[in-house]
């Protein structure tokens, strides 16, 4: 698996879970739905995301021109 694929992985179930928590437990869980779309959006703009440096400190194979 690339860094790529597991940040995909990564942020997509952390997304899932927070929907789900928050149709069965509490609204307040759509915060942190909220904050992930927030976190891609400011990744897209700066080229820094901390899922991707930490997957990178795991050791995960990186494709080329993936920053």
């Amino acid at each position: 698996m690339t860094v790529e694929r597991a940040m995909l992985l990564v942020v997509g179930a952390v997304i899932v879970v927070s929907v789900l928590l928050a149709v069965y437990v509490n609204l307040n869980w759509l915060w942190l739905t909220g904050l992930l779309g927030a976190q891609l959006v400011q990744a897209s703009i700066t080229g820094l995301c901390p899922v991707v440096m930490i997957l990178k400190k795991m050791g995960l194979p990186q494709k080329s021109g993936f920053a």
